[in-house]
């Protein structure tokens, strides 16, 4: 091309390329200018709105915590005024009681040491009158009324408020092995000791062993708990047929008896799942547990001090059961599985 003719074309792209810059630098300008401060107060309010909604979140919390702890301390008041109060009626009335039977014991002492055979014929219907106010005086008989009444401090919101607490706080879950001696011969465990799988065919093992489970699919920890809070998890959503919960040592381990099955026992409390049923057994009552979904994975928290058992989903913290029990021995984490695998958490 002619070279004027390039230069031309070399000026206009050189224009073009000079607008274009300058619509760059101009939004640029602009973001600096307008979006950015815009974005910085924009930070600034949600921030503000942020701290704002914490504060007047954990305010209605405090207060809310703050009305149910006066309204429990009351009712723990009443009940200790209550119990005392019909402790000292008591005291009133079986000392009075001792009252005339002593009295009593010395009369009819009296009569015996003092008075001759017509004497005592003669005071003989006053004696059994006498005789017939003691006779109306019963022995003492254990009573409730005079124990501390536990269910007065029962509160939904703190025990749901004392749960989520007490999960969010715990670190992890403890570390907890299955007894390979207790393993029922339907059950298989994988290497590293944490999944159990069921198998319909039973496997060759000792049957005699004491430890062992010989029919249901059950299998214990290695180890009891005896004190403190304790929690653990269990991966279930491989399995729609399984048991998880705590027992003690005396759970029957022999015989195909509907009394070696977790839950139908006396020794054993679990949260069981068959298909899409879902339930918490203890010696033998079911009580249903609704639930939207199945569980991928169970918690299961311990709290001996507080005498309750506790299941729940450890992502959301949701708890999908507790049952209250004063635990009198250690406890042994149990399992059960009728379908596929479920494993141990880490």
């Amino acid at each position: 091309p002619h070279p004027s003719r390039r230069c031309s074309v070399s000026q206009n792209k050189l224009v073009e390329r000079c607008e274009r810059i300058q619509l760059q630098s101009a939004a640029i300008a602009r973001h600096v200018d307008e979006v950015l401060p815009a974005k910085d107060q924009g930070v600034l309010s949600a921030a503000s709105a942020a701290r704002e909604l914490v504060v007047q979140r954990l305010l209605l919390v405090g207060k809310a915590c703050e009305s149910e702890e006066q309204r429990l301390l009351e009712r723990v008041h009443a009940e200790e005024e209550r119990a005392h109060q019909s402790i000292v009626t008591q005291q009133v009335h079986w000392t009075e009681a001792l009252h005339k039977l002593g009295a009593l014991r010395t009369y009819l002492v009296d009569m015996i040491t003092k008075l001759d055979d017509q004497g005592l014929l003669r005071a003989e219907q006053e004696i059994f009158e006498r005789m017939e106010v003691a006779e109306g005086v019963l022995e003492p008989q254990e009573s409730l009324k005079l124990n501390f009444n536990q269910t007065c401090v029962q509160s939904p919101l703190l025990h749901r408020l004392w749960a989520c607490a007490v999960l969010c706080c715990l670190t992890g879950s403890q570390e907890i092995h299955i007894d390979e001696k207790t393993l029922s011969p339907h059950l298989s465990l994988s290497e590293d000791k944490r999944t159990l799988t069921f198998s319909p065919k039973k496997a060759k093992v000792d049957l005699e062993c004491p430890e062992r489970f010989d029919h249901w699919p059950n299998a214990l920890a290695t180890a009891p708990f005896h004190s403190g809070v304790c929690a653990w998890k269990v991966s279930v959503e491989q399995s729609c047929a399984y048991k998880l919960g705590v027992c003690y040592s005396s759970v029957p381990r022999k015989g195909s008896a509907n009394e070696g099955r977790l839950g139908f026992n006396a020794a054993s409390w679990v949260f069981s799942r068959y298909d899409k049923e879902f339930r918490f057994l203890h010696a033998g009552q079911p009580q249903p547990v609704e639930l939207i979904k199945a569980p991928a994975e169970i918690g299961v928290l311990l709290d001996f001090a507080g005498r309750e058992l506790l299941f729940y989903e450890p992502d959301s913290c949701t708890i999908l059961f507790s049952h209250c029990e004063a635990f009198l021995e250690p406890v042994y984490p149990v399992f059960a599985v009728a379908h596929q695998s479920i494993s141990l958490g880490r």
